[in-house]
C-alpha cells in the first residue's frame, strides 16, 4: 500500500513538471502511417545503449533494419515513469522510431507505460519482447490488449546456460538454484511465444533438451558487416598492445578481466614486460578500476572504439563462462583485427582451420597463443584476411530475411 502511495505522489510531481514543459504527445497520430508496411513494438529493460553493450548494439541494428524496410517501430523501455532515462530518447526519435517517454495526453493526464501500450497495441502487427524477464512481465498485458498479435521471445542468450556455467566455476549453490529458476522462466516463455529467437546455433542446440518445438525457433545472431576500405587500418608493424572490450554490467566480462590480469598476463609479462593491455567498457565497477596499472590500462567507457581496433595488434576475450554470440568477437573481425578467445567466446562462430590458433584451452595455452599471434606477422595477416569469411553468416543482408520473416503477412 505504501509503495503505491509513493509511486502516486512521484508520478504527480512528474505530471506537474511535464505540465510546465507543455510536453503533450498524441501517440494515436503515429498509428496511421500509410507509408509503412507493418508496425512492430519492441520492449526492452532499457532503451538500447548501442554504444555500450553487445545486446543493445544488436537490437539497435535490428531497429535500423526494420526502418530501412519501411516498418514502423515503437520502442518502450521498462523504466518507472519518474525514473525514466532520456539519454537515448532523442537518438531513436531522430532515426524515426516512436519512443515512449513520460508525457501528457490531450487532457493533461500522465501517459504511463500501460496507457501507451493500451493506446497502440490494437494496431501492432508484431511484439518483440527482448530478454526473459521482459517477456515474462509483459506477455499477459500484451495478450490482454491484443489477443491476435504475434509475439516473439528474443532470448538474447540462453540465461540458464550462462548462469549454470558461472555457478559451476564459482561452486556457487545459490547461483545454481537461480539458474534453474531462470530455466523455468525461459522454457515457459518458449511455450507461450509464437516465435523464439535464439542468438546462435549453439544456443538452439542447448535449448533443445528442455524445449523441442524447433519449428518455432529462428536464429538471429549479432549483425556484423566487414568495414570496407578502412583508411585508418594499420598494418602489423604499426600496431601494438592487446585490446579487451566489454560492458561491465555483464558479469562474465568482469570475471574474464580478473582472470586475464591475475593469471594470464603474468605468464605473458615474463617473456615481454612491455606488452600493454588496453581495457575499454562501460560502467566499470570499483573492482575493475582497481586492476588499473602501468601496463594494464582501464579506460572505462570510450565513445569511439575505432582508433583502438585500428591500432591494437591483438583482441583478447578470455571468457570462462557465458552463452550466446559474443558481440566483441564479431566487432573485432569487422575491423579485421586478429583475436584470441576461449571455447566459450568462440561459440556460434566457425573459425575453420584457424580455430587451433585463436581458441585457447587453458591459462598456459592462452598466454602462449598471445605470444604466437603477437609476434608472427604471417599468422596475424592470415587471421586478419579471413575475417570477412568468418563474418559472412552474420551479415545484415543474410539476417535481414530471417528478421523480416517474423512480420505477419498482411
Amino acid at each position: 500500500m505504501y509503495k503505491k502511495i509513493k509511486v502516486y505522489f512521484k508520478n504527480k510531481i512528474l505530471r506537474n513538471k511535464l505540465l510546465k514543459q507543455n510536453k503533450i504527445i498524441n501517440y494515436c497520430e503515429f498509428l496511421n502511417n500509410k507509408n509503412k508496411v507493418a508496425k512492430v513494438l519492441i520492449i526492452d529493460d532499457k532503451l538500447p545503449e548501442f554504444d555500450k553493450d553487445s545486446g543493445s548494439r544488436r537490437l539497435n541494428l535490428i531497429i535500423e533494419l526494420f526502418l530501412n524496410n519501411k516498418v514502423n517501430v515503437f520502442l518502450l523501455a521498462d523504466f518507472k515513469e519518474y525514473k525514466f532515462n532520456n539519454e537515448y530518447v532523442e537518438y531513436y526519435k531522430k532515426l524515426g522510431v516512436i519512443v515512449y517517454e513520460p508525457s501528457l495526453n490531450m487532457d493533461n493526464k500522465l501517459i504511463t507505460k500501460e496507457v501507451f501500450l493500451s493506446t497502440i497495441l490494437k494496431n501492432i502487427d508484431l511484439v518483440w519482447l527482448h530478454r526473459p524477464l521482459i517477456f515474462n512481465k509483459y506477455f499477459d498485458f500484451v495478450k490482454k490488449n491484443n489477443d491476435k498479435v504475434k509475439i516473439v521471445f528474443d532470448m538474447v542468450d540462453f540465461h540458464y546456460i550462462r548462469m549454470k556455467r558461472e555457478a559451476e566455476i564459482k561452486n556457487n549453490t545459490k547461483l545454481l538454484i537461480e539458474a534453474k529458476r531462470f530455466l523455468d522462466i525461459e522454457v515457459n516463455n518458449c511455450k507461450k511465444a509464437d516465435k523464439i529467437i535464439v542468438i546462435s546455433e549453439s544456443d538452439r542446440q542447448n535449448l533443445l533438451p528442455f524445449y523441442q518445438e524447433e519449428s518455432k525457433m529462428v536464429v538471429i545472431g549479432n549483425i556484423h558487416d566487414i568495414i570496407e576500405n578502412n583508411p585508418n587500418f594499420l598494418d602489423f608493424n604499426n600496431r601494438k598492445d592487446l585490446l579487451f572490450v566489454g560492458s561491465f554490467e555483464h558479469l562474465p566480462n568482469i570475471d574474464a578481466l580478473i582472470y586475464l590480469k591475475n593469471e594470464i598476463m603474468p605468464l605473458v609479462w615474463k617473456k615481454d614486460p612491455e606488452i600493454k593491455v588496453i581495457v575499454i567498457g562501460s560502467k566499470p565497477t570499483q573492482e575493475v578500476l582497481n586492476l588499473n596499472s602501468k601496463n594494464f590500462n582501464v579506460l572505462g567507457y570510450v565513445v569511439d572504439l575505432s582508433p583502438y581496433f585500428n591500432s591494437s595488434r591483438l583482441f583478447i576475450a578470455p571468457l570462462r563462462y557465458g552463452a550466446g554470440i559474443k558481440g566483441k568477437i564479431g566487432q573485432s573481425m569487422e575491423f579485421k583485427l586478429p583475436l584470441l578467445t576461449t571455447d566459450i567466446g568462440a561459440e556460434g562462430f566457425d573459425f575453420g582451420d584457424l580455430k587451433e590458433y585463436i581458441v585457447a584451452s587453458d591459462t598456459n595455452d592462452f598466454a602462449q597463443k598471445i605470444s604466437s599471434i603477437y609476434y608472427n606477422e604471417n599468422l596475424w595477416n592470415k587471421i586478419s584476411n579471413n575475417s570477412e569469411k568468418i563474418l559472412k553468416p552474420f551479415s545484415s543482408e543474410l539476417l535481414e530475411k530471417n528478421i523480416l520473416s517474423l512480420i505477419p503477412a498482411s
